[in-house]
């Protein structure tokens, strides 16, 4: 009888696998279309062949203009604090309570195919599922953007991609169009000076802050309004790539931030970020020196401290890619009571043109009935028919589908605001139909030069090195001149680096005595208006490295080893960073069991012909003399901690492991020949202490970068 329940039970469950067609029919033969004989023309009546063929020549949705290539995750937001004075949004009201969410990072120029490396902005979008309706924070890493209205968006985008004769480059900036477009576009400075920062590289999406870019408004039960900015603050911090590293990281893993991600959150470590807001009052609305609608400034920090609210979890990654992560629409304009938008131009056009490009991209109207797109409560409303339509409406029983009706009760009608209906802040607006900008918009490099001023010696290099880079690309010497004039705007030293590496003749002393009688006529002019203005020259909080993180959190470290090697220092090495959440992965000469001097085994998932260093943000050698002699001989071994250390990564040797780095060219680093000693993030130890090894290296991973080391002479 038991053997007969287990067949039966296996026949249901292999009944619940059998390939179908769409509308439910079994499929006997999925290999063979059905022909007029064996070598016979295929015949029109094949439904199935029809069926199956059809859709895979659909299954390829138009990808997104602009952010095409993404990654996304589920999880939830939890409040810390009760908003309340502020708004009324049930999510920022309930303290301690679960709202789910969606995330999807992504780069912006680049096509689906392009890498996740580039240089270029990155996405930061989140859909809150509330109990209100779904409420789309839709930002990037960065809080300012190139343009001021909307209405330029397309020339934006236009001149950022690839050129139109030729389709190149792909998914770079470093060409003649946009840098022309630039160059005519001083409202853009600010954005650029992020862009070519490190932020425009980061190591990983656990690693990047996140902006809502916009000024939004908070609404309370009262109708009393607040301006707000909305932030995400990454638990594990900021960390970046570096420019050489992440050019050779779209060759050797373009999917470097996606796999990062995924793996992450399988692993357990998941990916964690404050929400933070900062708050403005409406009597407060003109007291600072930048208009605060204005998408091309921020609100420094040390004038409107960030109030961090609760935090965002991500724990769980796509069933399926197209589905969700591809199909997951955004939109500024889906807000819930409480959340309102303002006037700020460059929003207003967004909640346009969002809505406009997934009419076409997810094939009509009903894009929101797509599964990750719906919301978590029942939706009621009289939309009918249209593409993809999916929801079955009960119109036999009810047949109204109008407001006001008699034959349905009037169902369903609109909420009083205290059932919970949007009602939008009412805001008193006046003037003339008028196609013209507010003069508190016209300020183009204060806050360009308030960035960069607030950077450290190295970051500033950074900077330097990317104009040089991006520019060194553009053709046309017209467009350098005009590009270095805007950078001494903001920084006369920076545009003298600039214009001797791009070839641009710059006379120094004349641009300082103009910006000097420029700065005097500007003063003149508005020193009466701007005296009681709230302003700042320096902001440490716009600084990566000022903001460092002890946290090692989600860092990958790569642990050269071969045959021979000691087993002991491996094991003390492996159980402190998982400890701390970090990853080891073991990189030898040959892929599986790898035996170590007292005959135990490690795993061996890369070669060195099958991975790289910049895959990786720290490299260990423990010691071994028959595994430190085998590397020794291999010329990729020691290309891999070199090229390590000249992205200003931690490295740490023990034992004889020291031996191998004696032999690279580590300049200007001093080795151990006893105890644990660290210089410029170079851990070294002969000893067998290994309790003080592990914990300067923990240290060193969690300071990211050593900026102090003399790279200049090491290839890369």
């Amino acid at each position: 009888m038991k053997q007969e329940n287990e067949q039966k039970e296996l026949h249901v469950n292999n009944a619940d696998t059998l390939l179908t067609t769409n509308t439910g029919v079994r499929v006997s033969d999925t290999d063979n279309s059905l022909k007029a004989g064996e070598r016979g023309p295929t015949l029109l009546e094949d439904f199935h062949f029809r069926e199956k063929m059809t859709h895979f020549d659909h299954e390829r949705i138009p990808e997104r203009v602009v952010h095409a290539r993404g990654s996304g995750a589920h999880g939830y937001f939890e409040l810390f604090e009760d908003m309340s004075r502020y708004t009324s949004a049930g999510i920022l009201r309930h303290t301690g309570k679960q709202t789910p969410v969606f995330v999807r990072f992504s780069t912006v120029v680049g096509f689906r195919g392009s890498a996740d490396t580039v240089r270029d902005v990155r996405g930061f979008a989140v859909k809150f599922y509330t109990e209100e309706g779904n409420w789309d924070l839709v930002g990037n890493n960065m809080p300012v953007f190139f343009i001021q209205d909307s209405i330029k968006f397309p020339d934006l985008v236009h001149a950022a991609k690839p050129e139109p004769h030729n389709e190149m480059p792909q998914a770079s900036a470093a060409h003649d169009s946009f840098w022309d477009f630039m160059s005519l576009t001083p409202e853009s400075m600010h954005m650029l000076f992020w862009v070519l920062s490190d932020r425009g590289i980061p190591r990983s999406y656990q690693n990047m802050e996140g902006f809502g870019v916009h000024t939004f408004r908070l609404v309370n039960e009262q109708g009393e309004s607040h301006f707000v900015k909305f932030h995400w603050k990454p638990v594990a911090g900021m960390a970046s790539l570096v420019w050489d590293e992440a050019q050779k990281i779209a060759g050797k893993n373009p999917d470097y931030n996606r796999q990062q991600l995924w793996e992450s959150i399988e692993e357990g470590n998941f990916p964690e970020y404050e929400l933070g807001v900062q708050i403005i009052e409406e009597k407060d609305e003109f007291m600072f020196d930048f208009d605060i609608l204005d998408a091309t400034k921020l609100w420094p920090e040390e004038l409107v401290p960030v109030r961090i609210i609760g935090k965002m979890t991500l724990n769980s990654n796509p069933d399926n890619f197209f589905a969700e992560t591809e199909q997951v629409a955004f939109h500024p304009g889906h807000v819930v009571p409480g959340i309102d938008v303002t006037n700020d131009p460059l929003l207003q056009g967004r909640l346009f043109s969002y809505v406009d490009t997934q009419l076409l991209r997810l094939g009509g109207p009903n894009f929101q009935e797509i599964p990750i797109n719906r919301p978590r409560m029942q939706v009621h409303n009289n939309q009918r028919d249209g593409f993809m339509r999916q929801t079955i409406n009960q119109d036999r029983k009810n047949r109204a589908n109008y407001y006001p009706n008699s034959l349905n009760n009037n169902s369903p009608r609109p909420a009083t605001a205290a059932e919970g209906g949007y009602v939008h802040y009412q805001e008193k607006v006046e003037g003339h139909k008028i196609r013209k900008r507010s003069e508190s918009f016209n300020d183009h490099y204060t806050q360009a030069r308030l960035f960069y001023n607030s950077m450290t010696a190295p970051e500033q290099k950074h900077i330097a090195e990317a104009f040089n880079f991006e520019l060194g690309k553009v053709e046309h010497l017209h467009i350098r001149e005009r590009m270095v004039e805007h950078i001494a705007q903001v920084d006369v030293a920076l545009a003298v680096q600039v214009a001797q590496e791009i070839g641009v003749e710059f006379d120094e002393a004349s641009w300082k005595a103009k910006l000097k009688d420029t700065a005097h006529n500007v003063a003149d002019k508005v020193a009466s208006a701007v005296s009681s203005k709230k302003s700042v020259t320096d902001s440490p909080a716009l600084s990566m490295e000022k903001n460092k993180k002890e946290h090692i959190k989600g860092r990958k470290v790569a642990v050269l080893l071969a045959e021979g090697f000691n087993h002991e220092a491996y094991q003390h090495l492996q159980q402190t960073l998982l400890a701390n959440g970090a990853e080891l992965e073991v990189v030898s000469t040959m892929l599986g069991v790898i035996k170590a001097a007292d005959g135990q085994q490690v795993e061996a998932k890369k070669t060195f012909n099958t991975t790289a260093s910049v895959l990786y943000d720290a490299v260990f050698v423990p010691g071994g003399k028959e595994s430190v002699q085998k590397l020794l001989k291999l010329g990729k071994a020691v290309h891999f901690i070199e090229e390590a250390y000249l992205h200003h990564k931690p490295l740490a040797a023990s034992g004889e492991g020291v031996d191998l780095f004696a032999e690279c060219r580590l300049r200007d680093v001093a080795l151990s020949d006893g105890s644990t000693q660290m210089d410029k993030g170079v851990v070294t130890a002969r000893d067998t202490n290994w309790q003080d090894l592990t914990e300067a290296f923990r240290q060193a991973i969690g300071q990211h970068r050593f900026w102090e080391r003399m790279v200049e002479a090491i290839p890369g």
